[in-house]
């Protein structure tokens, strides 16, 4: 009798361990999957979670439906994303600052960028360029760190960014921590209204995209400096890289990538990285991104988690380094 009851018992936790293998087995199984976007319609998380998500939806034979969660730079759905069940039918579209900056940045967050997360897939990243004004004197980086020490007792040059914590102004505290020159954060609520002070002329400059600044770079009104990446813009290849301008080891791009609650299967995982970067790897998606001023990346889900938990130590230190809090 006892050998029978557990004969029974070791048959019911077999079939409780196969359970699981089966569900995942069967994903997805029509149910729609919800694709979390931290951040309002419009801006480039939200544009390239539109692009993603009709192929996706047809690759995995199930609607992908995109829900906007704004607020507290990505903080908000971030962390909605974070409580979803872990079975594959949540993803989050995950930034450099929900997913990098904002956990120095605040002072509580209600998730762990890491921990509470499973990478899937890095969908680009966006150099940055430094601008200013058509009527500014500066014409190189030294130019623009020399007039910045020139005016350290009124706080430095002045920068625009589309607000705190934005990669802008991140841009902006990474090359005062590394040059030790002051600069002064003039913080706007977006970029259309900071880079028309720029252009103005009321700010003396500012780091953005170049589907931000590209236009007035090209009209005239804005002259560029230096960009952000390793390596020189295909689009502005006459303008050098800020390592390339003095200071080494500058390297700094707005990054996309999409995540999935911690604890999400390796095969559904697997699944969406694959899918995804078929979707990536089209040339229409591909005009698309470069369209953004972002680079495509390849990176698989391991590689993206180490770059991730790289970007968190390092922006760390500038936040620090700056004693910068949430607004």
């Amino acid at each position: 009798m006892q050998r029978r009851t557990l004969i029974r018992s070791s048959l019911a936790v077999g079939a409780a361990a196969v359970l699981p293998v089966a569900a995942q087995s069967t994903w997805p199984t029509g149910k729609a999957i919800t694709y979390l976007v931290p951040f309002p319609p419009g801006g480039n998380t939200d544009t390239l979670a539109r692009v993603i998500a009709q192929p996706l939806g047809q690759a995995l034979g199930t609607p992908v439906v995109i829900e906007n969660k704004g607020g507290a730079g990505g903080s908000v759905g971030s962390a909605l994303a974070a409580r979803a069940p872990a079975d594959g039918y949540t993803i989050l579209g995950g930034t450099i600052s929900s997913h990098a900056i904002n956990v120095s940045l605040y002072a509580k967050l209600d998730y762990d960028p890491i921990k509470s997360f499973t990478p899937v897939a890095m969908l680009g990243s966006g150099p940055l360029v430094l601008v200013v004004p058509a009527s500014s004197p500066c014409k190189t980086l030294s130019d623009v760190l020399a007039a910045s020490r020139a005016k350290a007792g009124a706080g430095g040059l002045s920068s625009a960014s589309p607000g705190t914590g934005t990669s802008p102004h991140m841009a902006m505290e990474l090359l005062a921590h590394q040059s030790g020159v002051k600069f002064t954060h003039v913080p706007y609520k977006g970029s259309g209204p900071a880079v028309q002070d720029v252009i103005g002329g009321q700010v003396d400059m500012m780091f953005d995209t170049t589907l931000i600044v590209g236009p007035h770079i090209q009209s005239g009104k804005l002259r560029p400096i230096a960009v952000t990446s390793s390596s020189r813009l295909e689009s502005l290849p006459d303008v050098p890289t800020i390592a390339e301008a003095g200071q080494k080891g500058f390297d700094m791009g707005s990054w996309q990538a999409v995540f999935a609650p911690a604890g999400t299967p390796r095969p559904i995982v697997a699944r969406l990285h694959a899918e995804i970067m078929k979707i990536v790897a089209t040339p229409e998606v591909q005009a698309r991104l470069k369209g953004f001023g972002m680079l495509p990346s390849a990176m698989t889900p391991a590689e993206l988690g180490e770059y991730q938990k790289a970007e968190v130590a390092k922006w760390a230190q500038v936040v620090k380094a700056a004693g910068i809090k949430a607004e």
